[in-house]
């Protein structure tokens, strides 16, 4: 059984378009392309490359896999190397030519796809971009880990981590660190609990707040 983590760039706001640079993803208009850069020294580069660990596969949608098949297969060294030679599993349709060494394609529908590749013997699925992807799978519960390295930046408008479709549950913080440029890295991992909830509210609500929630209910 393989585990999917993600290790996501966000912004204060949970904006995840384009960290790479101004013309990586101008999707909708998006005017801060390369949000990240300013903030990127050694010690968030050595929180990205923890988030990342090294026994991975990726797991990616077609716009990073397009961005990422652009760019990385004409780089050497490091994190190149590694791209260059794991496996590439894509949520690509058939009009998606998969260039990348060592690329395959998920048939179907995404969720079944996922939750067949994750069922087998291999490395972590790690998900880079690939907010469309993320959304998917979190709908369905198939993601065990995320990672947040989240910059002091808010963006507004953009591509986000989180949508509505996401699956309400409790999410463990296992670790936390620090850059000082500002970018703080959390790790989560998923209870299969749902959120926990409380009060902190008199026991006895007064005449008042029956009231307001009278009148709320009728609101709708």
């Amino acid at each position: 059984m393989r585990r999917i983590r993600t290790a996501s760039f966000v912004s204060l706001d949970g904006v995840m378009q384009a960290p790479g640079g101004p013309e990586e993803d101008p999707t909708g208009g998006f005017r801060f392309g390369g949000w990240v850069w300013p903030h990127f020294d050694e010690a968030s580069g050595g929180l990205m490359g923890e988030a990342m660990g090294e026994d991975y596969d990726l797991l990616l949608g077609r716009r990073t896999y397009e961005i990422f098949a652009a760019y990385w297969p004409q780089m050497n060294g490091g994190i190149a190397d590694a791209f260059n030679a794991i496996n590439k599993y894509v949520a690509a349709g058939p009009d998606t030519p998969l260039t990348w060494a060592h690329s395959h394609r998920l048939e179907g529908d995404l969720a079944g796809a996922v939750r067949a590749l994750k069922a087998t013997d291999g490395r972590d699925l790690l998900i880079q971009g690939s907010s469309e992807v993320i959304h998917t799978l979190l709908a369905h519960e198939l993601i065990d880990q995320l990672t947040l390295l989240t910059f002091p930046v808010i963006l507004g408008a953009g591509k986000r981590l989180f949508d509505a479709g996401a699956h309400p549950g409790a999410w463990t913080l296992t670790r936390t660190r620090q850059s000082g440029s500002g970018v703080v890295a959390h790790t989560y991992e998923r209870t299969d609990l749902p959120p926990p909830t409380g009060s902190f509210g008199e026991v006895e609500p007064s005449a008042a707040e029956l009231q307001r929630r009278d009148r709320w209910a009728r609101e709708g």
